[in-house]
């Protein structure tokens, strides 16, 4: 089965043009060969009510994976985290901690996962590397998680 997925790029200076956003197009792509179809890529500006306004609308009436790159390092505008922790309905921190284990430098994110109805959020980093790292992690859990979600019966 394909499922759908979903990428929003959180970036103040994409947002301004002064970034070309090369994460969230990494992160698509990285889910595409993962067997999923990204349905939308979207950018907002950094910002716990930005986060959780697009999130809430993506997530919306969606069965299947929204995935934030971008806010979850120690910068003061980084509230990619507290604007997801705004929309969440149940926290998922295995996929997190998961996520935090795939290299030395994925330790310093913040990011979260969980799930807003038939939803499942997970954050990543920035920068399209540690993006790409951290989704690798966690990629393979990925179709089962969504798959319940939707309402199948776990194998």
């Amino acid at each position: 089965m394909t499922y759908q997925a979903k990428v929003l790029t959180v970036s103040d200076s994409v947002m301004t043009g002064e970034r070309e956003d090369i994460g969230g197009p990494a992160v698509a792509g990285a889910l595409r060969e993962a067997g999923f179809e990204v349905v939308e890529e979207a950018r907002v500006v950094d910002g716990i009510a930005s986060v959780a306004g697009d999130l809430t609308r993506m997530a919306s009436a969606f069965t299947g994976l929204v995935v934030t790159t971008g806010g979850t390092g120690f910068g003061p505008r980084d509230l990619t985290p507290e604007g997801t922790a705004e929309v969440l309905d149940r926290l998922a921190p295995g996929l997190a901690e998961a996520m935090r284990r795939s290299s030395p430098l994925a330790a310093l994110s913040r990011g979260i996962a969980g799930t807003r109805g038939h939803a499942l959020v997970l954050n990543l980093p920035g920068s399209p590397k540690g993006a790409l790292e951290c989704l690798a992690a966690v990629v393979g859990l990925l179709p089962h998680a969504v798959g319940v979600l939707a309402g199948e019966k776990p194998h």
